[in-house]
């Protein structure tokens, strides 16, 4: 089944819990940021669409290392938050690899879980540009907080009906 519920088929327990990481993800202040908007097409995947422009750029004319942090960790942190319906997870640890420069456009974060379902999660993800060609990639670990998916204002489950 695909992240988008079809409006002939009643949305499932996950399928609601991807919506509501989608309004959260739209609801982090950082988010406003930047043009971007996060799409949970099933578990354990998640795609972030990002439009990059000047205003992240370095020195040299191409998107900053933060900006390939940001987009690479949301999405195999979002990734991993799929399989995770009760808390809130934190990124202990990311490791990335620059491929190419950004100079720009519409680039897409795709990211992908790996493994672990209790206490550790691990989560891999990589940014392609408009022609499907690898700018970079990254890999994480992400931990189940103390902070309940429940509690916070942006997590918003949508209303089955």
């Amino acid at each position: 089944m695909s992240g988008q519920d079809s409006g002939n088929e009643a949305a499932t327990g996950a399928s609601l819990h991807w919506r509501a990481l989608e309004s959260l993800y739209a609801s982090a202040p950082v988010n406003s940021l930047f043009a971007s908007r996060l799409e949970i097409p099933g578990e354990g995947l998640a795609r972030i669409v990002f439009d990059v422009d000047q205003s992240v750029f370095h020195a040299a004319g191409a998107a900053h290392g933060t900006i390939y942090f940001k987009m690479l960790d949301d999405a195999a942190f979002y990734a991993a938050n799929t399989l995770v319906t009760d808390r809130f997870l934190l990124t202990t640890s990311f490791n990335l690899h620059f491929s190419r420069p950004i100079r720009g456009g519409r680039v897409t974060a795709e990211g992908n879980w790996i493994s672990g379902r209790r206490r550790v999660l691990v989560g891999e993800a990589r940014i392609i540009d408009e022609e499907g060609e690898e700018l970079g990639r990254g890999t994480g670990t992400f931990m189940r907080s103390q902070i309940p998916l429940s509690g916070l204002p942006g997590y918003v489950v949508p209303n089955n009906s």
